[in-house]
Formats: structure tokens, sequence, C-alpha cells
């Protein structure tokens, strides 16, 4: 289980100080509106950003990001379109999933879907098939403004490098740390504090922890190693 150790509460801390000034703040998610983002978050499943990107790109060319206009899209339609983004027909469904929720439910309204508590909104999401932790948190953080922190593959193996966590520990225990860790904020203090700490997170397993000979030497958490 992820361990309640004040010295790693720290660490974890002065991790975003250090990460902060070597990249600055990042303005994650890239998108230019919350559908956008929910959009995103489901594309993103087992796929890198680039091809999401591309996803994307067809949508928008197709002016089909909008929610009217992509839950009016045949289901095969829709897979075509987010082909770059791998494993479209599946991801098509779960779009449609989350679509149907959207439409049916909140009347298309994203705010009218997440103006609820956390929990209520958390729990809504991961009712519908096809979204996970990772993507109802996602959601929640960048898309309605909660604060709900995101714990993706990024942050196991930066934690698990510097003993934070184990290779083994759940995704609500790595959950349950941060949000004990990094929550002295408050309100909108503390989801920007959050989505950017996240974001820090990805650059740093982007361009040093990588899976397979980390540039530990060039990373600005190089000095929280342990020894």
């Amino acid at each position: 289980m992820a361990t309640s150790n004040p010295s790693v509460k720290r660490q974890l801390r002065q991790a975003y100080q250090q990460m902060h000034r070597a990249h600055g703040h990042q303005q994650w998610w890239p998108a230019d509106s919350p559908f956008e983002i929910c959009v995103g978050a489901i594309l993103t499943q087992n796929t890198a950003w680039k091809n999401v990107e591309h996803a994307i790109a067809n949508l928008k060319t197709a002016k089909a990001l909008s929610a009217k206009r992509m839950y009016d899209l045949p289901v095969d339609e829709l897979a075509q379109l987010i082909r770059p983004a791998g494993y479209y027909n599946m991801k098509a469904a779960r779009l449609r999933n989350f679509l149907s929720v959207l439409m049916e439910q909140h009347n298309g309204s994203l705010q009218r879907m997440m103006a609820d508590k956390t929990e209520t909104v958390r729990a809504r999401l991961l009712s519908i098939n096809g979204i996970g932790p990772e993507t109802a948190d996602s959601m929640l953080l960048y898309a309605g403004g909660h604060a709900s922190f995101v714990i993706d593959a990024y942050t196991k193996r930066i934690f698990s490098r510097h003993d934070w966590c184990k290779e083994t520990d759940v995704y609500d225990a790595l959950q349950t740390l941060c949000q004990t860790a990094l929550g002295q904020r408050t309100d909108a203090a503390r989801t920007d504090y959050w989505q950017d700490y996240h974001a820090q997170l990805v650059v740093v397993g982007n361009r040093h922890c990588r899976p397979k000979n980390p540039h530990c030497d060039e990373c600005p958490l190089r000095s929280l190693l342990p020894t």
C-alpha cells in the first residue's frame, strides 16, 4: 500500500517545486473546450497523445467535435474518424456510451453533468461502460474543475523509482497518497495545483523517466532518488 510516511509527503511537495522550476507552468490539458477534454480522455486510453491529436484533428475537420454532432454520427463513421487513436471500434463504442449519458440524462450539457459533489460525479462517470478511474479523474480534474488527482503510468513509474510507492500499489491508494500530501490548497488553487502537478509528471515521464534507459542525470527529480 502507498506509504503515509511524512517524509514521502514532504518529498512529493518538494518534487513539484523542482519540476515547476525546470518546466514552468504547463497549462495542460491541450484542448479548446471541456467537451474536447472528455473526448481526448477516452481516446488517449492505451495510446500515445500524438495519435489522439490526429484523431481530434479528424473530428474537427468533419465538424464532429460537439456533443450533438458526435451523438448523431453512426458509430461506424465515428470509428473511422478516430482511427488514428487505435482500438477505434472499441473507443467509438465508449464515446457513444459517454454521449448517451450526456445527451439523454443531461440534455447535452457537460456543465450540468459535472454539477454535483466530486464523489457523486465520479461515481456517475465510473458507471459508464468504458470509463475507468484514470479517465474519470481526467474528466473531473480538467473538464469539470473538480479536485480529483489523476494517477497514470507516469505517476506510478516515477513514484516507484523514488520509493514513494510500490509497483504493486493500486490506483486508489496512490490517489489517496497524492490527495493527502498535496491537499493544502483550497478550491480553484488546489485544482490548478493538481492539474499542473499531473502535467509535470507527464513531462518527466516523457523526457526522463522512461520505461527503459531513463535519463536520470538530466531529470529535475534526480536529487530525490533513493541513495
